[in-house]
This record gives structure tokens, sequence and C-alpha cells, in this order.
């Protein structure tokens, strides 16, 4: 059975890796994966109970009979939901975060943005538009950054090979930012609520290595601009579920919002709570400020005209359900005892961090990020916290959509709005994404 649950696995990890020629979802995959990989594996729990946690069990039991039925329960309470626990606080904290931009967007508390924006100056334009983008994903989920900027640059370029160009600045930027911070990218995420590592030594381990990889191909992209690009300006469109708001109204809005996010990481820090939770209570204090500050719609009938198109939030929804189902996937894949045995046999043959941490970045140039990260981080669950290896496979992995573009989520968000091809990007800027992250790695310090 544990072959079994180890080939189910790993053709979830092949029809993800190859989706764009399958066109099968990322996310059924990796559900479909999960959560079959739980019903065969309690199919089988006696035997997987009494090899990987039998002390547990009949300690668990206080001298009840073993029965099949007391094993079930067994793996239900004291396994299976820790799995779900933490894939459930990674779900919740990137639907907190989604959930906030998506009021802030609504009030065009990001025009800011837009405005910032105005210039014939194709090079200033880009680094705006990429200075921008790194910030924004620095603390907001990495495809609603994309997806709000791609839309804002469709606005403004109408040549589809110059917004080539600025596509794949984004793609980068978001790449580089949402790896910055733990809470930019699930990848961090994932290692900051399981404590292996702290929020302040992740980012300086890796600000460096994350400006070299963004500013390096975000400058190889600016030399292949023209001096001046033709812009297009509209007048903002009226959206029915604002009240156009004053701009010292969108700009509390906003410091609500994206503040409050930064204050996360010290919230857990105080209160040792789950980071969603601090997530959580940022978006009902931005809920609340939003119906104060919208009172006057509360209850009427108008008709809502957004902006931001509604594929955003099917793509961070169906980015929610992936990562719950890789999660549960390698989980039970953790617990069969398929993962300690590859960790030993990867210390028998390779033994190397700097290695080890190579290959997770190979792997991420085929396969999803952050698919990729999740099964590197099983192998060592017990390494010491703020070990270089979370860094190094961390930075690695969010690296690698950045050099074929299809294993990152953004990536293929943006290949897709604007018909980027795989051989276009990694002629124009890919090879140059691949030296960036070469050269990073060498500047990650423990």
């Amino acid at each position: 059975m544990t072959l079994v649950i180890v080939t189910i696995l790993l053709l979830g990890y092949v029809l993800i890796a190859t989706s764009e020629l399958t066109k099968i979802n990322k996310a059924a995959v990796a559900v479909f994966a999960g959560t079959v990989g739980w019903v065969l594996y309690i199919c089988y729990g006696a035997d997987f109970v009494m090899m990987m946690h039998s002390r547990e069990y009949f300690d668990w039991l206080s001298g009840a009979s073993a029965t099949s039925l007391a094993v079930k329960q067994y793996i239900a309470q004291n396994i299976y939901l820790k799995y779900v626990g933490h894939g459930a606080e990674i779900a919740l904290f990137l639907l907190a975060t989604m959930t906030i931009v998506e009021i802030l967007e609504n009030n065009g508390c990001f025009d800011f943005l837009k405005q910032m924006m105005r210039t014939r100056r194709s090079k200033r334009l880009l680094w705006i538009i990429s200075v921008v983008t790194f910030v924004l994903s620095a603390n907001l989920d990495n495809i609603t950054t994309a997806m709000m900027m791609a839309v804002m640059m469709n606005s403004i370029v109408p040549g589809r090979k110059h917004r080539q160009i600025y596509g794949a600045a984004i793609v980068i930027a978001v790449a580089c930012g949402g790896a910055l911070t733990v809470i930019g990218d699930p990848i961090g995420l994932v290692l900051w609520t399981n404590g292996h590592v702290t929020a302040t030594n992740f980012s300086m381990s890796l600000a460096l290595p994350c400006m070299l990889s963004w500013l390096l191909p975000t400058w190889w992209l600016s030399r292949q601009l023209p001096e001046n690009i033709d812009s297009q300006w509209s007048t903002m469109p009226y959206r029915g579920d604002d009240t156009n708001l004053k701009k010292w109204q969108r700009l509390v809005m906003l410091f609500v919002g994206i503040g409050g996010l930064w204050f996360i990481p010290t919230f857990h820090d105080i209160t040792q709570l789950s980071p969603f939770l601090g997530a959580l209570c940022v978006l009902s204090v931005l809920w609340i400020v939003n119906e104060v500050m919208n009172r006057k719609l509360v209850d009427v009938d108008k008709m809502i005209h957004r902006r931001t198109p509604r594929t955003m939030q099917y793509a961070v929804i169906q980015r929610i359900l992936f990562v719950m189902g890789i999660m549960l996937a390698i989980g039970v894949t953790i617990e069969t005892g398929a993962v300690a045995w590859l960790a030993d046999l990867c210390d028998a043959h390779i033994g190397n961090v700097w290695v080890m941490a190579a290959l997770s970045g190979l792997l991420s140039m085929v396969l999803d990020s952050f698919a990729s990260a999740l099964s590197f981080f099983s192998l060592y669950p017990d390494a010491p916290q703020n070990d270089i290896y979370w860094k190094l496979v961390s930075y690695s992995t969010a690296m690698g959509g950045n050099i074929l573009l299809f294993s990152s989520v953004s990536g293929i968000v943006i290949m897709k709005m604007e018909r980027i091809s795989i051989a276009w990007f990694f002629k124009n800027v890919g090879w140059v994404s691949l030296v960036a992250w070469v050269l990073g790695m060498a500047l990650i310090v423990a």
C-alpha cells in the first residue's frame, strides 16, 4: 500500500508538471492525490500505525482493546487532523489576504499606483511596475499581485510585444518579492507557521539573493525596450460597490490593510498564535472600516462593476485548494515511512544541503514551486530553526519559476494573458534568471 500511495503522488506530480499539455487542472490533481492517499492509508491503518506510532497508539488506548474502529479513531484524531490543521492554517491565511486585497481594490485604494505609472518613457515605466510589484508581492499573495499588476499594465501598454516584456518583469518581481518574506509566498508561510524559521532572520538571509534575482533579469529586460512607448490612459470607471471614496479615505483603508499585514509577524511573536488568526484580525478591522466608509451604500441596490476580473478570485481559490491537496498528499506519504526512507538515501549518497537545494531548484523548473519546496522540506523536518537548508530550498524553488515560466502559478496566469511562449521567455530572460539564481545561492547566509 505504501508503493500505491507513493505512486499516486508521483503520478500527481507528473500531471502537475504537464498540466499545460494535458489541460488537467493542478488543483484537481493535488486534491485527488491528497484525498485518495488518506483513504488508502486508513484501509491499512493498523499496519502503518504499528510501524510508525506503536508506542503512542498503545498509550492512547490506555488498556482498551485494539480494534479496527480504535485504529481509525486514532488516525483521525492524532495523525490526520495534524496535517489538516497545518493545511487549514495556510488556506485560511491565503483566503484572508485575498479578501483584504479584494476590499482594497474595489475601493480604488490601488488607484495611486496607476497614477505613479503615468509616463511614456518605457524603461522608467518598467522599473516603476517592477518596484511596485516587488513591494506588493512581499506582503500579498503572489497570484493576486500578479493579476492586479497585469491588469493595470494591460490597460496602459497597448502593444502586445511590449506587454510581453512588462509581463515577464512582473513574473520575476512577484517571485522574488514573495520569496523575501514569510507572508509573501506559501513556501515561506509553511516554514514560518511550522516554526522552522523566524520572520526577521528569514528576510535578512534572503534579502541580497532576492534582490539580485530581481534586479539582474529586470535590467536585462529593460535593454530590450525602446526609449519611449505609446501608453494609453482612460478615466477610472465607476465601481458601483464603492462610493468614489475621497483620497484620505482610500489612504486610511490602504494603511489598515497593508499596515495590518506588516504587523502580522509581530502579532505572532507576541501572542504565539497562528499567523492566519492575525490575518483574519486584520481582515475584520478592514471590513469594519470598509462598512463605515461605505455606509451610504449599505442595503442599497446598485450595479456592481469590478475592474478586477473574476478570474483573480478563481485563481486564488484554486491555489488554496492546490496548497491543501499537496499538503495532504505529502502528509500521507510521510506517514507511510517512504519519506524517511528517501531522506536516509539522500544522506547516504548526497549529504550536502547545497546539492539538495540545487536539486530542489531544478525540480521547481518543471514542477510547481510549492510542491517542490514541500517535498524537500519533508525530508528533514527536524532541522534546526533558521537552518540554512530551509532558506536554500525556499529560495531555489521560488526562483525555479523564473527560468521556464510554466512552473510558476503567477507565470502561467500572465503567460495566458499576454500569450508568452516558454521559448520566448527563456530566450529573452529565463537564462538570465538561471544565472541570477546560481549567483544568489552564493549570497545566502545562515
